[in-house]
């Protein structure tokens, strides 16, 4: 007689099957141990830890502090958003790489609408002549512009968050004179001035400059679509309608924590905690925690 195992779901995004099995082991078992997954699984320990990484990586799981380390499962609405943000940039990280190849091509043979810049200080003083040129509008892609925002131009930038982690580089990102938003795993270092001019890092000490023309308005696109994934860094006070209870809880589900995990972090029954959040996402109009998540970041109504 053969167990049930359910059809992965997850393949398409870049999931492997075994880290999906684990995946749901953990969506069975809140805060699960190594150990409890070990016995869940029937898995050897060195297979356990090494998918148990590979979700960490994936953005799937979170690991808890205090010993023994706990495992959560990330709410699997912004699990399967993030895996298909990654995918859709990996597709376009391909492309760019035929493009990078054709660029290198034109500029050794023929003027074109791409440019290669070589040396880390060449790429400097060309980022900072497109800072200093702009008329109207900057886009950035983790913060590969140094300086603060030219007067009069208005500038939107994505961080990844790795380059914010301490205190001291978030508020010198809120300071910066710029609409600020972060995100995790910004697949790209790219600044677009007045929506004609890219400047696109693919190397350490390599930038490709584009004019405009279809790849340009590709990664425009690919901004716009980070841009409304990313989670604002500067909050205006709200007179919303979110108290600051409900900001609270409504953090700890956008961490992945399930109503029985924030029941017991809050102190309350789980039948509240899943009451408080209908109330939530009706008050968002929203029909999904992701969403609700992302609308009240949009909007403001979440503590820093």
């Amino acid at each position: 007689m053969h167990s049930y195992r359910p059809a992965p779901v997850l393949e398409a995004l870049g999931v492997c099957s075994e880290d999906e099995q684990l995946y749901r082991a953990l969506l069975a078992r809140p805060e699960s141990t190594a150990t409890d997954l070990i016995g869940s699984t029937g898995w050897p320990a060195a297979r356990v830890t090494r998918h148990l990484r590979s979700l960490l990586i994936l953005g799937l799981a979170a690991r808890t502090p205090g010993r023994p380390a706990r495992y959560t499962p990330a709410v699997p609405e912004a699990a399967v958003e993030l895996l298909a943000l990654r995918r859709q940039a990996a597709i376009v990280e391909a492309r760019l790489g035929a493009s990078v190849l054709t660029a290198e091509f034109r500029a050794a043979t023929e003027a074109g609408p791409f440019t290669v810049v070589r040396g880390a200080e060449a790429i400097a003083q060309r980022y900072q002549q497109a800072q200093q040129a702009a008329q109207s509008e900057v886009v950035v892609l983790d913060a590969v512009l140094p300086g603060r925002a030219a007067s009069g131009v208005v500038y939107r930038m994505v961080y990844d968050m790795a380059l914010l982690v301490d205190p001291a580089s978030l508020a010198a990102a809120r300071s910066a004179g710029m609409s600020c938003r972060m995100l995790r795993d910004v697949p790209l270092k790219l600044v677009v001035a007045d929506r004609r001019t890219g400047l696109l890092q693919t190397g350490p000490d390599v930038l490709v400059e584009l004019g405009p023309s279809s790849l340009l308005d590709g990664l425009l696109r690919l901004f716009e679509l980070l841009w409304e994934q990313a989670t604002p860094l500067a909050f205006e006070p709200s007179d919303g309608p979110l108290s600051a209870e409900d900001q609270q809880l409504l953090g700890l589900a956008a961490a992945g924590l399930t109503d029985q995990a924030i029941a017991r972090r809050l102190g309350v029954a789980q039948r509240t905690v899943e009451r408080r959040m209908q109330r939530i996402l009706k008050a968002l109009d929203a029909t999904t925690r992701f969403q609700a998540g992302l609308r009240a970041g949009q909007r403001g109504l979440l503590s820093p």
